[in-house]
């Protein structure tokens, strides 16, 4: 067992105790700081808040009296501190606070942070800046209006002097479109951290932002947090909920961070992704729990415009760690991934009551660029999942989505238009109660999937399956208890694969050119 430091600012420490357990620990433990009991935690990742800047603490656990090696932590310096409140905030839940908060955010020197202390806030939009450290404290609420005249827009694309080129600040579904600006907002900003015990309330109801949410009004919907062409973000301890649409934005960034953060939107809401990386590069996701009403978390790079401009692939992404669960898939791929997504990788995770654990979403005409390669499932605990894994290469979305191009199972011309999947590995899965069926992954008949491999997994059926259509996509039948049911694969490798209480054949395997058993 392992003590292991995660993350540190001047105020909060965040620490990993590794006992085998996923998400949570296998037995609860007590957090001790210079000697004295502090808190007690019964999860893998571990905040610990209410520390004072550039001082030393040793942090140790009892763990029912196991041995565990102390960590001797330095934080960090912080210069002065901005109270909202000094600013002229209420936090009373009725006056606009944005001007206020937003004026505290400008006023911020470097190595110093803004503190929002408890009280509701509300605000429309706010802007983030450079070397800033926004802490939310415990019982700290961002509290949004709903209004559409409160919020500004960004718009999709703004044509520069020369002619030439184009400035892109708005975003809607992989295209460059007028968006309102969201709850929390960042653009072209460096080193910022959000932190604390607080909350971002976006106060979303099916009688504001989810009502006709496809239909554009003015522009379309807010996230609730969107930072677009940032870099080392790092967003922790949290919550943020009730989100217009996509929850958590990021859009042309790198080098980011979200630890310990609570994303929680209805199960019944519409779009409303938890986590969805768009074009980003370097992503660590660490102790987050996630519910929500769409996928949980949706890695994406854009449609095809976006993707043949700036050809600006989501690559070197950690998931760690996490708990999903109550969305449509637990860990999304796609359907906006015209510039490819590579070197992803989710392991020690929990999944559960979501409709498919791996969810891929691609289709021609998603463009050469289209490459997915090098995604890994490690290490994954999965309850009550409907399907574990899905892999739809023909996936009817857009308006095109149920024509002979996209959805015919016949070997079409391979040419500009046409998307690819290289390697997906699965390794040490437990997945419990499953429905519909463990499996059902389909490549496209002209542009196979190079290389699907299982290793070490366990498919366990429920007793009363439900029954429900595995991917949405044309010829899709209603099903339940299927096993692994796979087309359109170059080389599948299959070691220690157990399937109990389906129904029918184990293994439905077309179009795969080599199979590699135990």
């Amino acid at each position: 067992m392992e003590l292991k430091l995660v993350n540190k600012t001047s105020r909060s420490i965040v620490i990993e105790l590794d006992d085998g357990g996923k998400y949570y620990t296998k037995k609860k433990f007590t957090v001790l700081v210079n000697g004295e009991e502090y808190q007690e935690s019964k999860q893998v990742i571990t905040s610990i808040y209410g520390l004072k800047p550039d001082k030393d603490y040793e942090i140790a656990v009892n763990y029912e009296g196991e041995k565990v090696d102390k960590l001797t932590v330095h934080t960090d310096y912080e210069f002065v501190t901005l109270n909202v409140r000094e600013f002229g905030a209420y936090g009373d839940g009725e006056h606009d606070d944005t001007n206020a908060i937003q004026c505290a955010i400008m006023a911020c020197p470097k190595d110093s942070r803004v503190l929002v202390p408890e009280g509701v806030y509300k605000i429309s939009s706010i802007f983030l800046k450079d070397n800033l450290t926004l802490e939310l404290a415990k019982g700290a609420v961002l509290s949004a209006y709903t209004d559409r005249e409160k919020f500004p827009i960004l718009p999709g694309m703004i044509e520069s002097y020369d002619e030439e080129t184009m400035y892109n600040l708005g975003s809607w579904e992989g295209n460059p479109l007028d968006t309102f600006s969201a709850i929390v907002c960042g653009i072209n900003v460096s080193n910022v951290v959000i932190t604390g015990e607080g909350t971002i309330e976006g106060n979303t109801s099916f009688e504001n932002w989810w009502n006709n949410c496809k239909i554009r009004n003015i522009a379309w919907r807010p996230r609730l947090f969107f930072i677009n062409h940032c870099s080392n973000v790092t967003m922790h301890g949290i919550t943020v909920q009730n989100s217009p649409s996509w929850t958590i934005h990021p859009y042309f960034s790198k080098h980011l961070k979200f630890i310990d953060v609570k994303i929680k939107n209805p199960a019944n809401s519409h779009n409303t992704d938890g986590l969805d990386p768009e074009s980003c590069e370097d992503v660590l996701v660490l102790g987050t729990y996630i519910s929500v009403g769409d996928d949980c978390i949706a890695i994406k790079s854009g449609k095809i415009y976006m993707a043949e401009s700036l050809k600006t692939p989501t690559s070197n992404m950690t998931v760690r760690q996490c708990c999903m669960r109550d969305g449509h898939g637990a860990v999304t791929v796609g359907s906006e991934i015209a510039a490819g997504v590579k070197d992803v990788h989710i392991k020690d995770c929990l999944f559960m009551n979501t409709d498919r654990g791996l969810r891929v979403k691609t289709r021609r005409g998603r463009g050469k660029l289209s490459v997915l390669d090098d995604i890994s499932f490690e290490n994954i605990d999965m309850d009550n999942v409907m399907t574990p894994f899905v892999v739809n290469s023909f996936y009817f979305c857009d308006p095109d989505g149920k024509t002979e191009y996209v959805g015919s199972k016949n070997p079409l011309p391979v040419d500009d238009r046409t998307p690819s999947i290289k390697r997906l590995k699965f390794k040490d899965i437990k997945a419990t109660n499953c429905h519909v069926a463990g499996a059902y992954i389909c490549g496209l008949p002209e542009m196979k999937i190079d290389e699907l491999r299982f290793e070490n997994i366990d498919f366990n059926y429920a007793e009363n399956a439900k029954s429900g259509v595995a991917a949405m996509m044309l010829g899709c039948d209603e099903a339940s208890k299927q096993g692994l049911v796979v087309s359109n694969i170059k080389k599948l490798i299959l070691k220690n694969v157990n399937i109990t209480g389906n129904e029918g054949e184990a293994i439905v395997a077309t179009n795969v050119d080599e199979i590699e058993r135990n």
